[in-house]
């Protein structure tokens, strides 16, 4: 069967999905009052490496003035602390403290809690390809077309979408060149 209006989009489907797994995600979060951007950013530093803000706007998927007043909040509750890059004291670097790494071992629970009831309504096995495959899909976007096979191309010019979808076994998908 073939979904047709907003149900096709795989963008669409996406957003749905990250809505409906983070609303659950907030919801343990709740307790320690950090919100799941906040979550991430402690996660993303949680290596003890140090990240530099336009690697860690990149790692936590934030447009930088949105990173900047994050940060100063985790800042302003001692979570975090800005400091010179190991590797270069010129550059500064986003550091977790350790009020931050206190907080992230106690929300740990509740995080685990909430991707078993993932694994509860959707199947552990099913969760694991599904998480295989969305790495696999951001890996293949991130790559150029010239890096994929031909056969991995979507066949046709771009402005001709309806065009570049062919019907098999009852499905969309998408059209490849040979």
């Amino acid at each position: 069967m073939v979904t047709t209006g907003l149900g096709s989009s795989l963008a669409y489907l996406l957003s749905r999905a990250e809505r409906s797994v983070n609303r659950g995600l907030a919801a343990a979060l709740t307790a320690e009052d950090v919100s799941v951007e906040q979550w991430r950013i402690l996660r993303a530093l949680a290596d003890d490496c140090g990240h530099s803000m336009g690697d860690l706007a990149e790692t936590v998927l934030m447009p930088h003035p949105t990173l900047t007043k994050a940060i100063d909040r985790l800042i302003d509750r001692a979570f975090v602390y800005r400091g010179h890059d190991p590797a270069d004291r010129r550059r500064v670097a986003v550091f977790l403290a350790d009020r931050g790494a206190e907080l992230l071992a106690r929300v740990e629970g509740a995080i685990a809690e909430h991707h078993r009831e993932i694994e509860a309504a959707y199947g552990t096995e099913r969760t694991e390809q599904l998480m295989g495959e969305l790495e696999r899909l951001v890996k293949a976007l991130n790559e150029g077309p010239a890096e994929r096979p031909p056969t991995e191309r979507l066949a046709g010019p771009p402005g001709r979408l309806a065009e570049r979808f062919a019907e098999r076994d009852g499905t969309a998908v998408p059209a490849l060149r040979s």
